[in-house]
C-alpha cells in the first residue's frame, strides 16, 4: 500500500525523575534527510537513534526532538557554597557595608557557582529511551498510511479518468482522417494544377501514417496499467511512479502533436490537466 511522506508521530513517557517526550515530522524530500535534537545527556546515542530512524522511515526530511523534563527531587545542578562564600568576601572587601542579599545577587551572578554532575546514561534507561523512539515512530507510521489512503484514492481516480479520457479518442479518429483529406485536396483544387492521382494516394497514404496514433494509444494504456499495479502493490513506490508519470507525459504529447482535430486536443489537454494533479500527488508518495 502507498504511503505518505508526511506525518507526525509522538510518544510521551514518565521514567524515574524524567518525563520523556519524542516528537517527529516528516515532510517530502527526494532522499531521507534526518535532523536529529537530542538533550546533551543522550548525545551518545543519537547514531543510534538515527538508525531507527532510517530503517523505518526510509525517505523524507524528518525532524527529531527529543524533550526531557525533570520531575523528580534529583537534579543534576548543585550550588558551590564555597565558591559563592567567596565571591561575597572579596565584594565585600572591594564596597564595604552593604546589604548581605545585595552580596548574595552579585555573587550568584559569578562563574562556576553552579556545579553539573554529569551522569552517564545506564543501559536500562537507554531501553526506555530505545522503546519510547520506537513507539513514536510507529505513530508516525500510523499517520502515513492514513495519509496514504487518500494519496491512493487521489492518484487512482486520476489514472482512471485519463484511461477514460483515452477511450474517447477512436471516435474521432476518422473523422479525422477524413477532414486531413479534404483539406489537402482543396488546397491542390485551388492551386489549379494538375497532379498525378497514383503519387497523389501514395504522397497522401505516406502522410497520413505519421499521423497514425495507434502505437501511442497502445502505449498509454500499458503505462496506465503499469502505474495502477504499481500503485497498488504491497510496497509504497513513488519515485516509479513518478518515472511511470513520465512516459505517460510523453505518449500524451505524442497525441497531442499528432492530432489535427479539435476535440482529440480537447481530451488531450483534459489528459495533461489530470497528469499534472498526478505529479504532484506523486511527489508526496514514499
Amino acid at each position: 500500500m502507498i504511503l505518505s511522506m508526511t506525518g507526525f508521530g509522538r510518544a510521551v513517557k514518565q521514567i524515574p525523575n524524567k518525563k520523556l517526550t519524542i516528537e517527529i515530522k516528516s515532510l517530502n524530500s527526494k532522499q531521507l534527510d534526518l535532523n536529529v535534537r537530542v538533550p546533551s545527556f543522550y548525545r551518545s546515542k543519537e547514531l543510534d537513534i538515527r538508525t531507527l530512524l532510517a530503517k523505518s522511515v526510509q525517505r523524507g526530511k524528518v525532524e527529531f526532538n527529543l524533550f526531557a523534563e525533570i520531575t523528580g527531587s534529583d537534579s543534576p545542578y548543585t550550588v558551590n557554597t564555597q565558591i559563592i562564600e567567596g565571591y561575597i568576601a572579596g565584594l565585600k572587601k572591594v564596597y564595604g557595608d552593604a546589604p548581605e542579599q545585595d552580596y548574595l545577587a552579585m555573587a550568584v551572578k559569578m562563574p562556576d557557582t553552579v556545579k553539573t554532575q554529569r551522569e552517564e546514561l545506564g543501559d536500562e534507561e537507554w531501553d526506555e529511551v530505545s522503546e519510547l523512539v520506537k513507539e513514536a515512530i510507529a505513530n508516525l507510521v500510523t499517520y502515513r498510511e492514513e495519509e496514504g489512503v487518500s494519496l491512493f484514492n487521489e492518484l487512482t481516480l486520476r489514472i482512471n479518468n485519463i484511461a477514460q479520457l483515452l477511450t474517447e479518442i477512436p471516435q474521432y479518429e476518422e473523422e479525422r482522417i477524413i477532414t486531413v483529406r479534404e483539406r489537402i485536396a482543396k488546397n491542390i483544387d485551388d492551386l489549379k494544377v494538375n497532379v498525378d492521382e497514383n503519387r497523389f494516394e501514395q504522397e497522401m497514404i505516406f502522410y497520413l501514417e505519421k499521423l497514425d496514433v495507434t502505437e501511442e494509444k497502445v502505449r498509454l494504456e500499458y503505462h496506465l496499467k503499469y502505474f495502477k499495479e504499481e500503485l497498488e502493490g504491497g510496497e509504497s513506490k513513488g519515485k516509479k511512479l513518478g518515472f511511470i508519470s513520465q512516459e505517460i507525459g510523453r505518449e500524451i504529447n505524442t497525441l497531442g502533436s499528432k492530432s489535427n482535430h479539435s476535440q482529440m486536443q480537447r481530451i488531450v489537454v483534459q489528459m495533461k490537466d489530470e497528469l499534472e494533479k498526478i505529479k504532484e500527488q506523486v511527489l508526496n508518495a514514499l
